[in-house]
């Protein structure tokens, strides 16, 4: 296990041509993924008995930009091929590819995403890869999206016409109700992406309890829960899943060497913060309904504790 991560890191792992980097991304992405799930087994035999002889479902991961070529995500075949058989090493059993849409990349039309996604399962059924990829979009919100959804150049999550992936800009937040109403109006639900990494959010993480109230969906990014896009990002993706305000982990994956697509120690840490049946849900039976386009069940928030300190605004002194 110490080997296959030193490995990965020396320059070795960079020299390695594409094809045999891909073959080796997948029997470290299988080691890795073993390793991880035996530890936390492990755990799970004296902390918790109830779960102690029960594995989770697979995972589906419905925001990973794993189409080659088409955006900044992965940059070729190889790269697609090393990403899907890492994700599948890790227990992910689907993927929807969410290349980005709009914004400056108003030329990902539907049509080139589909066909693509196609291309894409039929050479993963030709490496004997167990994994299905299913077209998606990570759609940047702008006055003509309603407009462009329906009339099929902007796809929704799984192309099954009920959730679309919202993004916002990454330095800033406006108000969402106009477009949760807007897609309300049309049959679909909105699923923020990243609002953890928002800057906008960050300076005000109220806002997301009153997005949450009105019906918006949270969709975390799995690497956050691990600090890769550091603390302050980590600390708000922490508090929403300890207030029940994430309803899908995604990895947001872009290649296979950065920003990968692992779900598993996010799966852990959300079971360590909370319990495993609420990992399972927002890692497994969530995503799942998405793909599937059925409605998710959005559950109470827990609202932090009000104490005397809080309520007259006191703080500890430094």
């Amino acid at each position: 296990m110490k080997f296959a991560l030193t490995a990965r890191r020396g320059p070795l792992y960079s020299r390695l041509s594409s094809s045999h980097y891909s073959k080796l991304s997948c029997a470290v992405g299988f080691i890795e993924g073993d390793a991880r799930r035996l530890s936390f087994r492990r755990q799970q035999l004296t902390v918790n008995t109830d779960h102690a002889v029960t594995t989770h479902p697979p995972f589906v991961d419905i925001h990973c930009h794993i189409v080659p070529s088409i955006d900044d995500g992965s940059k070729s075949w190889d790269e697609s091929l090393a990403m899907a058989r890492m994700a599948a090493g890790d227990g992910t059993e689907i993927i929807i590819a969410t290349p980005h849409q709009l914004g400056s990349f108003r030329h990902n039309t539907a049509k080139e995403i589909r066909h693509r996604v196609d291309q894409l399962n039929a050479t993963l059924e030709q490496q004997s890869i167990p994994l299905k990829v299913m077209p998606g979009g990570d759609v940047r919100i702008e006055a003509d999206m309603i407009t462009q959804i329906q009339a099929d150049n902007v796809l929704t999550l799984g192309d099954q016409g009920k959730h679309v992936l919202l993004e916002l800009p990454h330095e800033m937040y406006f108000p969402l109700e106009p477009v949760l109403e807007s897609l309300e109006r049309i049959g679909m639900q909105g699923i923020l992406s990243h609002p953890e990494r928002n800057q906008g959010l960050l300076k005000q993480p109220e806002l997301i309890e009153q997005l949450v109230d009105r019906g918006c969906y949270m969709q975390v990014t799995a690497g956050s829960l691990a600090g890769t896009f550091g603390p302050a990002s980590q600390g708000l993706a922490e508090q929403m899943v300890e207030r029940r305000q994430v309803h899908f982990i995604a990895t947001d994956a872009h290649g296979p060497r950065s920003r990968r697509p692992l779900m598993w120690r996010a799966f852990e840490r959300v079971a360590e913060m909370t319990n495993w049946d609420f990992a399972e849900d927002i890692c497994c039976h969530n995503p799942r309904l998405v793909a599937a386009g059925k409605h998710v069940e959005i559950p109470p928030q827990q609202r932090p504790r009000q104490t005397l300190a809080s309520w007259f605004g006191w703080r500890k002194a430094a």
